[in-house]
């Protein structure tokens, strides 16, 4: 096996390579969450420190390689002097809309635009791009680098924590941290007004963040979408705690999680879209008919995205991205960093993104919400 020049030799990295990587790009794609900005200063620092590359910051995800000029920043110690570590979102800007193999044009047509975004990345003369974002982002990016030669490094963002090749994605402990506070400041005003406090949180698909942030905040009822429940075993549970003297719970559900005969609510905006939201309003009716007990609802939505990382997310970020530009280093492509056993290692993307990971029956979570007395759906 040939070391490469200037470059640490990472297990499995068999390419004979005899010249180093000068420039690459980072985009970050899909929803925002806290850690990006974290992950990109970790990719910068390792990649000019360690490497001597030059780093270019691609504007808007995969939007910025289809404009022309290329929209882009160059990336340098100034850009990373001030708070960017602290702060949720990602200042290179975002998309999780417009398929580029069927991007909405402005006349209402549909253009596949794959080959703009070959010609940008080739255009700013890129050796290597390195792809943050979700299960999405991933494997249409995959797509256009098989097409166009790219050379891509991915690093896993969700605040969902549902890719199934990673113990922990960059978001999720900044997305669980939110809604454990909005919780704990529930609490208090549940049991001023002997109220039942209903918490909507996200969970596209998954019940991650309702089960985590649940079990933290104290929650008597936890509703993911992979557990069945009904609404009278919602009741029993509250009437339960009325029987022990409590009048007052807290009751969390993830905004994936369907009505007891399998409907799912949406929200349908000006634009046509249609967004997950409106179960907690359900729940709270279904409830004050079958009982004397007051809801309020509270839907947490894009606050959960837009807060600041919390340390294990940044942590999580800064070695992720160190990882990644190794990979690239190395010429060891089309390939994940994930977290597992606590340490960073690699997968192939393709694993990434046909593995999802979702709350099972077996998992310690459930165990515990049940020893805890928490009503989690009906369960034998």
């Amino acid at each position: 096996m040939v070391t490469l020049v200037a470059s640490e030799e990472l297990p499995g990295c068999g390419t004979q390579i005899n010249f180093k990587m000068k420039k690459i790009g980072i985009l970050t794609s899909g929803g925002d969450c806290g850690g990006l900005n974290a992950a990109v200063r970790s990719i910068f620092f390792r990649a000019k420190n360690t490497y001597g590359m030059e780093v270019l910051g691609i504007q808007d995800g995969t939007v910025g390689l289809m404009q022309r000029p290329v929209a882009f920043l160059p990336l340098d110690y100034q850009t990373f002097s001030g708070s960017l570590l602290r702060q949720g979102g990602t200042f290179l800007g975002t998309t999780n809309k417009g398929n580029p193999f069927k991007f909405p044009m402005p006349d209402g047509s549909y253009k596949d635009r794959t080959q703009d975004i070959i010609d940008g990345y080739h255009e700013l003369g890129l050796e290597g791009l390195i792809v943050i974002g979700g299960d999405g982002s991933m494997s249409i990016l995959t797509e256009i680098a098989k097409r166009g030669n790219l050379n891509i490094v991915a690093i896993p963002k969700t605040i969902d924590n549902d890719v199934g090749a990673t113990e922990s994605s960059i978001g999720f402990n900044t997305a669980v941290s939110v809604a454990t506070q909005a919780l704990d400041n529930l609490q208090s005003t549940a049991a001023s007004h002997n109220r039942t406090m209903i918490l909507e949180v996200m969970g596209r698909d998954a019940g991650h963040i309702a089960i985590n942030a649940g079990i933290a905040g104290g929650a008597d009822v936890i509703l993911i979408p992979e557990i069945n429940y009904s609404i009278n075993g919602i009741v029993n549970k509250l009437t339960e705690m009325k029987n022990r003297g409590i009048v007052h719970s807290l009751m969390v559900v993830a905004e994936a999680v369907k009505t007891e005969n399998g409907k799912t609510y949406e929200i349908e905006f000006a634009d046509g879209q249609k967004r997950l939201g409106g179960i907690g309003s359900y729940l709270s009716e279904e409830i004050m008919k079958k009982t004397d007990v007051e809801c309020r609802v509270t839907s947490l939505g894009h606050v959960q995205r837009g807060a600041p990382p919390t340390p294990r997310d940044r942590i999580l970020a800064s070695a992720f991205g160190v990882y990644a530009v190794d990979l690239l280093a190395n010429y060891k492509f089309d390939r994940m960093v994930a977290w597992k056993d606590r340490k960073v290692v690699d997968v192939a993307i393709s694993e990434g993104i046909s593995t999802y990971k979702v709350v099972d029956r077996t998992d310690p979570l459930i165990e515990t919400a049940l020893a805890l007395g928490v009503y989690v759906g009906d369960i034998d």
